[in-house]
């Protein structure tokens, strides 16, 4: 697939998936701006339906199931946001989910995936306790809908860039979280297509596997879950790694302190309230200054679920 054909997809998915998302605000903060010595657009997925971005891709995955797979119902594994996401979806299409939560998550974040109906079984945290999880469900029947590692997924978080750079659509550089690469990876699509130059993904340091996968060219498992970008804890999965490796300029690493402080930074000078997660891309912006010093940058605010 070239990146033109890759791009349709998310366009195409744009429309199939409008009737059900919020078209999200792009902010700009004079104040934000002067801080950070750059001019920034953020795209606001935080006031997505749910919280986060993750609601796109979950609309778009369930969209283009049958009526006998939505029948069946489906199931994932979430931290809180892709569960919340695919749960709300869910409930406006008739179709049920179970979610396989990790018993660390944030109690805010299960009851952000309660409140949507969702059918939550508590797993122990890490990667080998996902696809256990993933492995015992899949005699039930029910469809698995993967957090980002499916291309249905990652088309429809690519529509957060499409929408921003129909907004803006003169930027020097995108950046986005990197967890496991769905939001990258459509948003790399996106900006590339649309002729953005640079694109670059963000993670924590106590999570860098997808920028040891992007050095290496080789796919690193998770590391421990000990970053407070909880957003951001997953493994890059194997189909949107091949897409980081082609459409992404660099992976950038910041601390969980650079985040935590960012994350205030937006609060004290815009009034939203992030997550660390999100915080990590302007957390990017202030430790890079030879990077993004004088840039025109679009910012992909993944989420806000977090209780304040």
């Amino acid at each position: 697939m070239t990146i033109q054909d890759d791009y349709s997809k998310i366009t195409a998915a744009s429309q199939r998936i409008a009737p059900y998302v919020r078209r999200t605000t792009v902010l700009v903060s004079l104040k934000l701006n002067e801080a950070l010595a750059t001019r920034v657009w953020l795209k606001c997925e935080h006031l997505q339906h749910t919280g986060a971005f993750k609601f796109r891709g979950a609309c778009n995955a369930l969209l283009q199931l049958s009526e006998e797979q939505r029948a069946r119902g489906v199931y994932t594994v979430s931290s809180g946001n892709h569960g919340a996401a695919l749960a709300a979806a869910g409930q406006q299409l008739g179709v049920k989910v179970r979610v396989g939560v990790a018993a660390n998550a944030s109690e805010f974040k299960r009851d952000n995936m309660a409140r949507y109906d969702a059918e939550l079984i508590t797993i122990d945290p890490g990667m080998a306790a996902r696809e256990a999880f993933v492995a015992a469900q899949k005699p039930t029947g029910r469809e698995f809908i993967p957090p980002y590692n499916h291309e249905h997924i990652w088309q429809g978080q690519g529509t957060a860039a499409h929408e921003l750079m129909l907004e803006q659509p003169d930027l020097d550089c995108v950046v986005a979280p990197l967890g496991g690469g769905g939001l990258l990876s459509g948003t790399a699509t996106a900006a590339k297509a649309n002729g953005v130059p640079k694109v670059y993904g963000v993670e924590p340091e106590l999570a860098a596997d997808g920028q040891a996968s992007f050095r290496t060219g080789v796919l690193q498992p998770a590391m421990p879950p000990m970053s407070v970008c909880d957003g951001l804890l997953t493994s890059v999965g194997d189909k949107t790694f091949a897409i980081i490796q082609q459409r992404v300029d660099d992976i950038l690493l910041v601390t969980d302190s650079e985040a935590l402080a960012a994350q205030k930074l937006v609060f004290e000078l815009t009034e939203q309230w992030i997550e660390p997660s999100s915080a990590t891309v302007i957390a990017a912006i202030q430790r890079y200054p030879e990077l993004f010093a004088g840039q025109r940058i679009g910012v992909i605010i993944s989420g806000g679920n977090l209780a304040r």
